[in-house]
């Protein structure tokens, strides 16, 4: 089985061919069933060769089609003080998209 870890949105993902991982959003005017290039690969193994890079594997790369584009789910923010009535609330829904691993190279 082939694998790789790619390091993309400040995180980095093992992956194989055929997974559905879920990243940030990656910046460009992308579209559903678009294909990506994340070129950023840390490591590849093929089941008997690993190659490890420094800090990068020279020449790998690793493609995928956005199979979603949508927000995470919300999370709450906020800012108390005991004993002074100041309560302030704020939402964020972060940007991400999935992604399916077409290939490995």
């Amino acid at each position: 089985m082939e694998l790789a870890v790619i390091k993309t949105g400040g995180k980095q993902f093992v992956v194989a061919k055929g997974d559905v991982i879920t990243i940030e959003k990656l910046p460009g005017d992308l579209k559903k069933g678009d294909a990506v290039t994340f070129s950023e690969v840390l490591m590849t193994d093929d089941g008997s060769t690993a190659n490890i890079g420094t800090p990068t594997v020279k020449g790998a790369k690793v493609e995928a089609t956005i199979e979603a584009i949508g927000r995470a789910k919300k999370i709450d923010v906020v800012k108390y003080k005991a004993k002074s009535r100041y309560l302030k609330r704020r939402g964020h829904k972060q940007p991400e998209m999935k992604v399916k691993i077409s290939s490995i190279g």
